[in-house]
């Protein structure tokens, strides 16, 4: 037996680049190497106590049975209440499905709404997991770069010229990952002015670094827009900011024919997630932000410390980041350039280099759409991040 009998759809699917790059740098690390992880999109604060207390509460009261597929009457309405609190969005219990992760909700939504030949309009740089849950779903990835000088945002009149009779939903990140990048309401608007106009399209919103957004208008949530709000399904979860990565805890909020679709699905695959964590997501949502912002406040720090040093290696090219917690340089400068034993022809051949030469892990922008960047993670510790930064600069003074 080998691979060739897995079903063609698992060996369509690329491995995820993130994923593939933290293992390499864990590998590295057990060979005794002191190597610096700027791979993963993981905050490095622990849980706030308050939220540990909940589920600590949660085991000791006996959650410890089968959970509403669709989520906890509690959790739902906590959610309920949140987006009403922080996104304008008007929307009950009933139109929430919490899933094992905000991961899961997307994949969900896609594999709910998409059909094979259906198109799907993916904002890029994107998330690597994107394109493959359209392919999953046997739809159509259709790419729409942004460009760097526009701060790697779409314009609507780059994604209207994108839509064809095919095109069933447009997806992306605000805050974004890989580039940090965030949607002004102003150019929210002006792309909902866009779906409004095509009523075929759905919105699927990734709004997951939202409390990390460091913008004087702040988040906005292009679900609140009245004219298209039911046609867009906002996704978000605990994960980034609440520092919650591990309790997978991530929801869907849509129409109720969209998240009755979302419900029946999850009913064959997962059904409800981890009833504790679902608990500790209730203390999450109804409780202070406190923690939120003491957070935003570092990764703020560290996104001015990183970019600064960035912009001193020859050669790269860095925006400032306006939310999430990644700097995302056009390392094309590089690219035929050697250090005399190998020589970097990409992004993938750069990051695998520097992970080798100077024990710093980031992960190549090919697997978010931009194969001329790289994107690091600022969420560590300001002295791993400037050693990091110190590594990467010594390491490319050898590339010729």
């Amino acid at each position: 037996m080998s691979t060739s009998s897995l079903a063609q759809r698992i060996q369509a699917l690329e491995e995820s680049s993130t994923l593939g790059m933290t293992k390499k740098a864990r590998e590295l690390a057990a060979l005794g190497h002191k190597v610096i992880s700027l791979s993963v999109g993981e905050p490095d604060f622990k849980t706030p106590a308050h939220i540990c207390e909940a589920a600590k509460k949660a085991i000791d009261d006996g959650f410890h049975g089968y959970s509403p597929v669709a989520g906890y009457p509690d959790l739902r309405m906590s959610i309920a209440n949140k987006l009403k609190r922080d996104n304008n969005l008007e929307w009950g219990s009933e139109n929430i499905v919490v899933s094992t992760g905000a991961k899961h909700s997307l994949a969900n939504a896609i594999a709910a709404l998409i059909n094979p030949g259906d198109e799907v309009i993916i904002f890029s740089p994107y998330w690597v997991s994107y394109s493959e849950m359209v392919k999953l779903a046997e739809g159509t990835s259709v790419i729409v770069q942004g460009a760097f000088d526009n701060n790697f945002k779409v314009t609507p009149a780059q994604f209207e010229a994108a839509i064809t009779p095919k095109t069933k939903m447009v997806m992306f990140a605000s805050p974004n990952n890989p580039t940090g990048s965030v949607y002004t309401e102003s150019e929210l608007r002006d792309i909902a002015n866009v779906v409004a106009r095509h009523e075929n399209i759905y919105v699927l919103a990734d709004e997951i670094y939202e409390y990390i957004n460091f913008t004087q208008g702040g988040h906005f949530s292009i679900g609140s827009i009245p004219e298209i709000k039911e046609r867009v399904i906002t996704v978000n979860g605990v994960a980034k900011g609440h520092a919650m990565t591990g309790w997978r805890i991530g929801f869907i909020a849509a129409a109720k024919w969209i998240a009755d679709g979302i419900e029946k699905l999850q009913g064959q695959v997962t059904s409800g997630t981890n009833s504790i964590a679902q608990k500790a997501a209730v203390a999450a949502f109804n409780g202070t932000l406190d923690h939120a912002y003491e957070m935003k406040a570092a990764y703020d720090r560290r996104r001015k410390l990183v970019v600064g040093k960035l912009r001193e290696i020859p050669g790269f090219k860095v925006n400032m980041p306006e939310g999430a917690f990644y700097a995302f340089p056009d390392i094309s400068y590089y690219f035929g350039k050697s250090d005399g034993t190998t020589t970097i022809n990409d992004s993938d051949d750069f990051c695998t280099w520097l992970l080798n030469e100077a024990y710093v892990a980031t992960v190549a922008g090919s697997g978010f759409g931009a194969p001329d960047c790289m994107r690091i993670s600022t969420a560590a510790a300001d002295e791993q991040l400037e050693e990091a930064c110190a590594r990467i600069k010594t390491a490319v003074a050898k590339l010729k």
